[in-house]
This record gives structure tokens, C-alpha cells and sequence, in this order.
């Protein structure tokens, strides 16, 4: 077998990372500050290729400096970069330290590009005794690709690559070959390195001359055969900068570096050095998913013993349970270990065929015998894997530290200990998953960890119910977020069934109509070019269509949303350009990306996960169901894949109409507002007639009604002036009037916002209707944009988190009922404010009558919840 060599262009690897969790920034530090968002998705990156392609030898190749020897033939190269983020620079030593603790070499050399050095040991490897794998985010690289050399390009987020070989290059190119990959950058420049190629030549232009003469050289043999146009003209003035641009995109496959391909062999992981630097940057999802268990000395000996038969007596009430998994999926992970008991006795075993043993399956089916967990739903889940329906779990450690504290989201049971000042498990004793030296933990650590995790449980479920207690919350825990992640668990293990043949089809379509679209922009656009270029969009959209230039980059002209947003009412292939971008998106993330969750049973199991949000909201992942966009009209077709399971049956949805308004009705005790909804108006309306000074309903135009929709919904969000004159296109002092005028017509909504405010920065927190607290350590910064931040979030999460507890109850009060009424229909989905059902036609009457009573008498507030349900052969035909 042939051995396989890593080559990762470090720079350029740790840059996207950074951006790929750029909109995590602030929640990637650790305790000391340290931003560690590019260093996490490093890592994730270099743990995606490794899993992949298992390489032998692995090198991470990075720039020694700002200056090489290609500044020396061209002064202005990669010049007009912007600044680099201090966020992504404090983050770089990190990473070249992880590296060291991954096992893994890295090199610089002085006066050269990590380019420079990948390319010559791409070259000096024996081609028959290795192939090359390269990873970068630099399309320079691709000049490299050989049968042997294959290069992996970044593209969004931490997993996504496009595999670069000579086959995929031609057909991206038309037909050219890797080598001509420098050629190309030669004619139409490169604006990332600042290489200045040849005036008005783009890319398209310049793989047609390319697939004619073949080189920068044969097109200035060639040069006479030309017909006369302006493109010649710029070819001959540009000969030399031509010639330069080629040379500076040429990697040098003979730079004199010392490191051997010898040197690079992988042996895995160094976790003297990996664990303490996870512990350092806090990264308790890395630490878990190693598979060492290391032991402190100082730790008091914990007795246990190991199973392998069951009898009744081992097995008592108010015992602590914890299921060992691999993997994070629990629906796809297998169990690695079991321990139960109390600190007086601790029962382990690594073999889950016990779980069928009349003793211990009894007692798991056991509803009064109450049992303390990590975890209650993955734990389900788990067991329900194997044929256990567990029952009497009355306590979950995770929940309970997630309701404590929501800016503290470890999901380590090790942590919440440490957190809570008790050394049951030490921070050295971890279970580690796939990916280190050892596949499998040696037995006799395995048990001693899990026993120390059943003495965690127990110490900890009498600190935490303590301080439930204490902050009123312990009603929230056990009648809404305990009962809650069983119903959960359920709705998980029953999925929903999704039609792949639709979703094929769809990807037929959406192919089409992206063709049909591009097409179109080509003939408004009078010429074809890459759409998906920001440089080649910028030059026709500003320079040959001439609209006007609303913001520029050091590398051209801006094509973000925000900037076409604004074009969109001024040339209509603007608008077909962002419906291009949409349907796209929708192709890849949802269509393909649903294909592939859809498992044995033709259905997919999402999970939610429960201890995310810090306003109780739920998240949904693996797959994503809350995010199916529906604004456009091909993001709302997704929904017609998702189906029910039986023949006869249909999907019926229900959602709560504005509730967050009527939270916020409620909660303000604002007359005005309160009317609107008891009396049942059209509350957009209603504000409308407010706020503009209107008597008669029939007076409000829809511009009316939309800007007083926006300022409603910008009201809950502690909008700003300037965000709503961004969001109706206003000016800020018109935008402000708005406001001011929305307060005065509503004085208890004004009252609400400050009195909640002034009580964030007494208390340090806010909480909602159900005491769900949110804690604002920077409510009272002197730091003003980080103080208003916490502001308008004290504003919102009372709001937003009572509208979230809301549905929560009215989720745990129908799967009762459906269960003591003995529906056949199942709760499928939660997706924020709406709720997903599979039902017999047979039933859609009562299941109508039920969840509308279900969800509009959850709670009791000032003013009415009301429902909007719907139903249909898809989910589609349902919403």
C-alpha cells in the first residue's frame, strides 16, 4: 500500500478558519480571554482531513514572514490587504502549539510562501511510493495537481472542501490544464496577492486564449494573429506586467528547504502536550472525544464492581445511571460502558448485553425506581437503541447546571463538578473518543472513571436541587425542562419521514432553474463570466452597467447582500442575482445536505439540543430542521419532502400567532396593547392607526402596516434608531420619531423596557415568566457598545425566553394527552413558535380540537394566545 503525505498550508488553513467561526467570536474564549474561535476550527479542519484521507506523513507548512522573494521582482505583491484581526494574530502561536500536540511537524523557511514549501516536497516524494494530499484555501495551489497530488480547497464552514485533481481543474476550466493555472492568474491577475495580470483580461477571456495558444508565451508568438480590439491593444501595453504576474503566481517546486519527507511520519497524537493545552483553551468537546483515561493521583479510591451477571439486589431506588457513548450522535454512537449505584455501592460493566438481563431491564423500565443522570435524553435515546424504554428519571445533572447558569454551556460532567468545588472526577480523568494512540481504554481505568462519574452524580444532584431551590427555579426544572427532554427523546426516536425521491427531484429542478437564471443574467449582463466571482460581478454590475458604487473592499468592489439589497430597485438582474445565491444555498445545504440524513428507515432524527440557547429557545441539528428557509418560495419547497409515514395519514401543523407581542402585552401591562389583542384587531394595524394617528382602520395602506410591523417586532428587540431606518430604509431621525411616537402610544411598553433594564443592573440578571434566568455580566460596562448590547438583551430575553417556556408546556401537556387519549398521531417537530404532527385523517378533527386547546390554554395571560393551524398530504401543503 502506498503511503500518503499531508501537506496543510497553515496560513491559509488558520485564516479560514477564523472566519468560519467569526460569528462566534465572543463565545470562543477561554478563562483567560484568549479568543479561540480559529484555533477551534483548526482544529476541526485538521481532524476532518485526517479522518479522510489518514495520511501517513503530515506536514503543516506556514509563511515565515510579510516579505519573500517575490517582493523583491514586484514591491506591491499581496499588497492592500486589510489589517489582519489582533483576534486572529493572538490565536497563531496557539495554533502552531496545537499542532505540536497533535503530532504533527511544522515548517517555515525564510524568504519563501508555505506554497513554496508544499510544492517542492510534493515534488521531491517518489510518486510511486506516495501520493500527495494538500490542504489550503489558496486556489494557487492547484497548479500542483498531478495523478498523484490531489489538492483540497476550503470552502465554507470547517468541513466543506472542493477536491482539486487534473479532471476536476479541466472541467472548472474549460479544458486547461493544472499548469496552466499559472498562465491564467498571469492574464487575469489574482486581487488576493494583489497580482495585477492584464487590464480588462478576466478569467473567462483568458482561458478562451489559453485553450487557443496555451501559454502567456504562445499567445505573444501569436500576438500579430489577433484581430485588432481594445483587448489586443491592452495585451501588447501589458506584455511585461503579463510575464511578472505569471512569475509571481509560479509556486517554487525547488526551494531550499532542509525538512525530509522521512521526518514527517505521523504517530499520533502527543496528549502529554494535547490535554493540558484543551484544558487551557477550555475545549471539554476535544477532551472528550479522546480515547485515554488518565487517572490523578490525588483522588480519593473509589470501590466498585465489575458485572457480569445482574441480580435484583443490585439495583435500588434514587441510584445514579450513566450510559458511555462514543460518539456525540448519539442516534448513530455506540455504548461503551455502564455504571449505576450509589456512592455505598458502584456496579460497571463495558458490555451492554447486560442492559437484556430481567434485573436490570426491570429496573430501567421502572417508573418509581428513581434513578440521577448526565443527560436524560441522550440517555434515553441510548437505551432505546437496545430496546429499553427508560422510565424514573427524576434528576438530570446537565439540565440542572444548564438552568443555573446559561453562560456556562459545558456539556462535561467533569467541568460542572470542578464548577461546583467537588473533585469526584479530576480534570485528568477523562474518557477520550475516537482518534488518539489507543483505541480503546484499557478496562480497569474505563470502570474506575465511570464509578467516579455515578459519585459525581449523586454529590451533585444534592448541590444542584439545593440551588434550584434557592433561585425558585426547581419548578422549571421538574415540570417543564425534565418532562420536556422525554418528550424530546421521543419525537427524536420517531423521526420524520423524509421522500427522497422528491428531494432527487428537486435537485433536478433547482439545477435547472439555477441554469435557466444564469442564463438570463448572462443576456441582461451582455457577456457570460464566473457568478460566483465577487471581482468578475463587481466589474459588471458597477463598471459596465454603471450602477452606483455603494461600498468597496481593498480588493475591488463590494457584492454582499447588504449592497445588492440596496441595488435590487435599480436594475432587476440584481434581483436574480440574489435569487441565484438563495436557490444555491438552498441546493446545497438543504437538498443534498437532507440526502444524506435520511437514514435505514426513510426517516431523519434530528437532535434537539436543549442546553444551547440562553433564552430556553431549542436548537435543532444533524440535520438543521428549524433553518428550512421559507421565504423564498424554493426554500418553502423543501417542505414538500417531508412527509408522513403511513399511507392515509397527514401532516398537521400549528403555530402560535405573535406571541412574542402578546408576551410582551403581558409582561408590560400596557393597556393599549392589551385591547388590541383581547378585542382580536389586527395588532400591525392597530399600531399603525397609533403611531401614525389614524382613526379608521380602513385609512392604514399596507406601507403603513409594514413599517408598523417593523417597529412591533424591532420593539421586542430593543431596536435602535439606526437599525430600523436600516430595516425600513428610512433616515435615522425619521426612524427615531418612530419610536418616540410607539412610546408614547404605548407608555407601559416604555415603562417595561426601563424598569427592566434597571433591574438587570441591580440584579445581574432578567428572567422570564417561569423564572428561566439570563445573567448580564455586562449590563453595567463602562464599555458603551457591550453595555447597550446587554440592554436591549435584557429587553428582549424575558420575551423571547417566556414565549420559548410557552411552547414547551404546551408540548409536554399534548404528548400527555395523546397518550391518555390514545391518539395514533405522533408529535413530530418543534420549529420555534410551530409544532409538527403526523396524524390518521381519521383523527384530524380531534387532533385539531386537541392542540388548539393544548397550546392557547398553556398558560393564563392578560391577553388571548391564539393558534393558526394547518394541514396537508406534505409539510408543505400543512404551512
Amino acid at each position: 500500500m502506498k503511503n500518503k503525505l499531508l501537506l496543510i498550508d497553515g496560513n491559509s488553513v488558520a485564516f479560514r478558519a477564523f472566519y468560519a467561526l467569526h460569528n462566534s467570536l465572543d463565545r470562543f474564549k477561554n478563562n483567560n480571554g484568549l479568543h479561540t474561535n480559529a484555533i477551534y476550527a483548526f482544529h476541526t479542519m485538521f481532524d476532518n482531513i485526517m479522518t479522510r484521507e489518514k495520511p501517513t506523513h503530515v506536514l503543516v507548512a506556514f509563511d515565515a514572514g510579510k516579505t519573500t522573494f517575490r517582493h523583491e521582482w514586484y514591491g506591491e505583491y499581496k499588497g492592500g490587504r486589510s489589517k489582519t484581526p489582533s483576534e486572529f494574530k493572538e490565536q497563531m502561536p496557539y495554533i502552531r502549539e496545537l499542532i505540536n500536540a497533535l503530532g504533527v511537524e511544522h515548517y517555515e523557511l525564510d524568504n519563501y510562501e508555505a506554497d513554496d514549501i508544499i510544492g517542492t516536497l510534493s515534488k521531491q516524494v517518489d510518486s510511486e511510493l506516495f501520493d500527495v494530499v494538500v490542504l489550503t484555501g489558496d486556489r494557487d495551489l492547484t497548479q500542483l495537481a498531478t495523478d498523484t497530488v490531489t489538492v483540497n480547497i476550503t470552502l465554507k464552514g470547517v468541513s466543506e472542501v472542493e477536491v482539486c485533481t487534473p479532471e476536476f481543474i479541466s472541467e472548472k476550466y474549460q479544458g486547461l490544464t493544472p499548469s496552466q493555472i499559472i498562465d491564467l492568474k498571469g492574464l487575469a491577475g489574482d486581487a488576493s496577492d494583489n497580482i495585477p495580470g492584464v487590464t480588462k483580461v478576466g478569467e473567462k477571456t483568458a482561458i478562451k486564449l489559453l485553450t487557443e495558444f496555451g501559454s502567456v508565451e504562445g499567445i505573444y508568438e501569436n500576438i500579430d494573429s489577433l484581430k485588432k480590439s481594445k483587448m489586443k491593444e491592452n495585451l501588447i501595453n501589458d506584455k511585461e506586467q503579463a510575464f511578472l504576474s505569471k512569475k509571481l503566481a509560479t509556486i517554487d517546486t525547488d526551494s531550499p528547504i532542509t525538512v525530509k519527507v522521512e521526518d514527517l511520519k505521523y504517530e499520533g497524537k502527543d496528549l502529554d502536550k494535547l490535554i493540558p493545552f484543551y484544558k487551557e483553551m477550555n475545549f471539554n468537546t476535544f477532551l472528550e472525544k479522546l480515547n485515554i483515561v488518565e487517572e490523578a493521583a490525588d483522588l480519593e479510591t473509589i470501590d466498585f464492581e465489575v458485572v457480569t451477571e445482574t441480580a435484583p439486589e443490585m439495583f435500588e431506588k434514587g441510584a445514579a445511571l450513566y450510559v458511555e457513548m462514543l460518539a456525540e450522535n448519539y442516534h448513530v454512537g455506540e455504548i461503551i460502558g455502564l455504571v449505576w449505584g450509589t456512592k455505598e455501592k458502584i456496579y460497571v460493566s463495558n458490555n451492554k448485553d447486560i442492559l437484556q438481563q430481567a434485573p436490570f431491564k426491570a429496573w430501567l423500565e421502572n417508573q418509581a425506581m428513581e434513578k440521577h443522570v448526565y443527560d436524560a435524553k441522550r440517555t434515553i435515546v441510548a437505551l432505546a437503541k437496545e430496546g429499553i424504554s427508560l422510565k424514573g428519571c427524576t434528576f438530570d445533572i446537565l439540565l440542572a447546571a444548564y438552568l443555573l447558569n446559561t453562560n456556562d454551556l459545558s456539556n462535561d460532567i467533569s467541568a460542572v463538578a470542578h464548577h461546583y468545588g467537588y473533585e469526584a472526577i479530576h480534570s485528568d480523568v477523562m474518557v477520550y473518543g475516537k482518534g488518539a494512540k489507543i483505541a480503546v481504554p484499557e478496562e480497569t481505568i474505563l470502570f474506575e472513571h465511570l464509578a467516579r462519574k455515578v459519585v459525581a452524580i449523586e454529590w451533585l444532584s444534592t448541590q444542584l436541587q439545593k440551588e434550584l431551590v434557592e433561585k425558585e427555579q426547581a419548578d422549571l426544572f421538574h415540570e417543564m425542562e425534565l418532562p420536556l427532554s422525554e418528550v424530546l427523546a421521543e419525537m427524536e426516536i420517531l423521526g420524520i419521514t423524509v421522500d427522497a425521491e422528491r428531494l432527487e427531484q428537486m435537485k433536478g429542478e433547482f439545477a435547472e432553474r439555477l441554469t435557466a437564471i444564469e442564463q438570463k443574467i448572462y443576456e441582461v449582463a451582455g457577456e457570460e463570466f464566473n457568478l460566483n466571482s465577487p471581482k468578475q460581478l463587481g466589474v459588471i454590475l458597477f463598471e459596465k452597467m454603471g450602477l452606483p458604487v455603494i461600498k468597496k473592499t481593498k480588493t475591488g468592489y463590494s457584492t454582499a447582500v447588504d449592497v445588492l439589497e440596496q441595488l435590487r430597485e435599480q436594475a432587476p438582474i440584481v434581483d436574480d442575482i440574489l435569487i441565484y445565491r438563495q436557490i444555491a444555498k438552498i441546493q446545497s445545504t438543504y437538498v443534498e445536505g437532507l440526502l444524506k440524513m435520511i437514514q435505514a428507515d426513510g426517516r431523519v432524527h434530528t437532535r434537539y439540543v436543549q442546553t444551547l440557547t440562553q433564552t430556553g429557545r431549542l436548537s435543532s441539528v444533524d440535520p438543521n430542521l428549524q433553518n428550512i428557509p421559507i421565504r423564498l418560495e424554493e426554500g418553502r419547497k423543501i417542505r414538500e419532502a417531508f412527509v408522513p409515514g403511513k399511507e392515509g395519514w397527514l401532516i398537521y401543523s400549528s403555530d402560535y400567532s405573535q406571541i412574542e407581542l402578546r408576551v410582551l402585552a403581558h409582561i408590560s401591562d400596557d393597556e393599549h396593547l392589551k385591547q388590541a389583542f383581547v378585542e382580536g384587531q389586527d395588532i400591525h394595524t392597530s399600531t399603525a392607526m397609533r403611531v401614525f394617528g389614524i382613526d379608521d382602520e380602513t385609512l392604514v395602506t399596507p406601507n403603513m402596516r409594514r413599517d408598523a410591523k417593523a417597529v412591533n417586532f424591532g420593539i421586542v428587540y430593543g431596536i435602535s434608531d439606526y437599525g430600523l431606518s436600516q430595516n425600513l430604509g428610512i433616515t435615522r431621525k425619521e426612524a427615531q420619531q418612530y419610536i418616540d411616537t410607539y412610546f408614547e402610544r404605548y407608555p407601559g411598553v416604555k415603562e417595561y423596557m426601563e424598569s427592566i433594564v434597571r433591574e438587570a443592573k441591580d440584579s445581574g440578571y432578567v428572567e422570564t415568566l417561569f423564572h428561566r434566568r439570563r445573567y448580564l455580566p455586562e449590563i453595567n460596562s463602562r464599555n458603551f457598545n457591550l453595555r447597550s448590547f446587554a440592554e436591549r438583551t435584557a429587553i428582549n430575553s424575558p420575551i423571547q425566553g417566556s414565549a420559548a417556556d410557552i411552547i414547551k408546556i404546551a408540548m409536554i401537556h399534548l404528548a400527555k394527552r395523546l397518550k391518555e387519549e390514545k391518539f395514533e398521531a405522533k408529535m413530530l417537530l418543534q420549529v420555534h413558535d410551530e409544532l409538527v404532527f403526523e396524524v390518521p385523517e381519521t383523527e384530524l378533527e380531534a387532533l385539531d380540537q386537541l392542540v388548539k386547546e393544548s397550546m392557547e390554554h398553556a398558560v393564563t395571560l392578560h391577553v388571548p394566545l391564539t393558534t393558526d393551524s394547518s394541514w396537508g398530504k406534505t409539510w408543505y401543503e400543512a404551512k
